[in-house]
């Protein structure tokens, strides 16, 4: 398994923007897919966006599609989440995943997880 480490949340005013990071270390050449997943108190976890490591399949949820885009870098190890026009329905704990699996919207796919980062956005 690899080790996430999330970074780039903060407290922002609906209809600003925020730029997620995660960097992926550790013994990952069994991963396929990095995702970001979302979880608010009280509410089950949310699928929000993935994409492959060498390809350019993408794949996001309902709630952030045309809002939300995600993107990588392979030589920093990195995968990216440009949050734009954000609500306060978008506050959550943004978690980041990776898994063997094509492009999956299922969190039990997913094999390593980091700590998350908070993302709060006021009205």
């Amino acid at each position: 398994q690899g080790h996430l480490v999330e970074s780039g949340g903060g407290l922002v005013q609906a209809g600003g923007s925020l730029r997620l990071s995660c960097v992926v270390s550790g013994m990952t050449a069994s991963i396929y897919t990095v995702g970001w997943f979302r979880q608010a108190p009280g509410k089950e976890r949310e699928f929000v966006a993935c994409i492959a490591w060498s390809a350019d399949n993408k794949r996001y949820g309902a709630s952030v599609k045309g809002r939300f885009t995600i993107s990588r870098e392979n030589a920093k190890s990195s995968v990216y989440l440009q949050m734009n026009s954000l609500k306060p329905e978008d506050t959550a704990v943004y978690v980041c995943a990776a898994g063997p699996l094509a492009n999956s919207q299922w969190s039990a796919e997913y094999t390593s997880w980091g700590q998350g980062t908070q993302v709060t956005v006021s009205s």
